[in-house]
């Protein structure tokens, strides 16, 4: 089979594979769409482990399953999620899941999403395989991972329906964060950038405000919002962290959705942020099952439109441009790329 292997962002090549066997438990999944994620192109995240095959973003259909499988069969259309918790441990049991060891270090589908086939483990297949819902497509069906971390990212910055959000950084994550607000009941959306085709993107997701994303965006947000400054700054994008500090109201959160480059820092002193502000500063990390299942029942209902979010969709042969797109969005007005693994 092909896949997509991955050495450095400027250097992905279609290679060779055999198709995985599979044990107990376990299922074959032949990949209908694979989206590239942002941390797939994280190269300081990626370089002690190269070469390796990428992709987490998967929908598919089943093609063979393992002995004692028995809610899935061949044929059935299913998303998958790679990390799964393991539901018992310290973390787990507190509501943290994706902190779970199992989640972080143990799960993981053979060899990658960026291939014709994938070998999900059993553990995935007990409680991180979801069928897809009628109607839904393979593409659609792709962004169940990614909208389940940023349903995950806004209960982690405690959204309530009527808060007034700032979503810093209009990339796939940040115009999935718009549309989750506004579909939960944000009073305010405002979408930032500096990307001119981004903030286009956030105002069809749903943004009241799109604006681009300096210190002048502070008048017009507080003009837009009854005088206050964001209820819930959500960071997509490192080089907006010092902004989120000027945008966040009393009382208010910054969330980090996004990971940030090696070294990164928050340029703050604790006076300044915290004293008398009552300002939270919280992260967020990854997906559950739980997570997972609602997203895909809010992309069922319509209720997010990814499908508004997908500029490219590429055949396996043409991946390794996908990264390049990803890697220079603003080049080629590049959001988010599908990979197709059967074309």
């Amino acid at each position: 089979m092909r896949v997509l292997m991955y050495y450095s962002n400027s250097d992905v090549r279609v290679e060779e594979m055999p198709v995985p066997k599979i044990g107990p438990g376990e299922i074959l999944m032949r990949v209908q769409a694979s989206g590239i994620c942002g941390s797939d192109v994280m190269e300081w995240y990626r370089r002690d482990k190269v070469p390796l095959v990428l992709g987490h973003e998967v929908a598919g259909d089943v093609v063979e399953i393992g002995e004692g499988v028995e809610k899935f069969k061949p044929g059935e259309r299913v998303a998958a999620t790679h990390h799964v918790p393991c539901n018992t441990c310290h973390y787990c049991l507190s509501g943290h899941h994706t902190v779970c060891e199992t989640l972080l270090k143990r799960t993981a589908f053979y060899p990658g999403g960026f291939a014709e086939f994938v070998r999900i483990p059993a553990i995935n297949v007990d409680r991180g395989v979801f069928h897809i819902p009628e109607g839904v497509s393979y593409d659609q069906a792709s962004f169940m991972e990614p909208l389940a971390c940023v349903l995950r990212g806004q209960r982690n910055g405690r959204f309530r329906p009527g808060q007034s959000v700032l979503v810093l950084g209009s990339g796939i994550s940040g115009l999935l964060h718009v549309g989750l607000a506004r579909a939960m009941g944000a009073g305010l959306v405002v979408a930032a950038d500096t990307i001119a085709y981004r903030l286009e993107k956030a105002k069809e997701m749903g943004a009241h405000l799109a604006l681009r994303a300096d210190e002048s965006i502070i008048e017009p947000l507080c003009q837009a919002n009854n005088g206050y400054l964001a209820d819930l700054v959500i960071i997509c994008y490192e080089g907006f962290i010092p902004l989120a500090l000027k945008c966040v109201e009393r009382g208010g959160t910054v969330l980090f959705f996004a990971g940030a480059s090696e070294g990164a820092t928050i340029p703050a002193t604790i006076n300044s942020l915290f004293w008398r502000t009552e300002i939270t500063l919280t992260s967020t990390y990854a997906g559950s099952p739980g997570d997972c299942d609602l997203a895909l029942r809010l992309i069922k209902a319509g209720a997010v439109d990814v499908e508004k979010i997908i500029t490219h969709r590429m055949p396996m042969e043409e991946a390794p441009a996908a990264f390049e797109a990803v890697c220079s969005p603003t080049e080629h007005q590049c959001i988010k790329v599908i990979v197709k693994p059967q074309q």
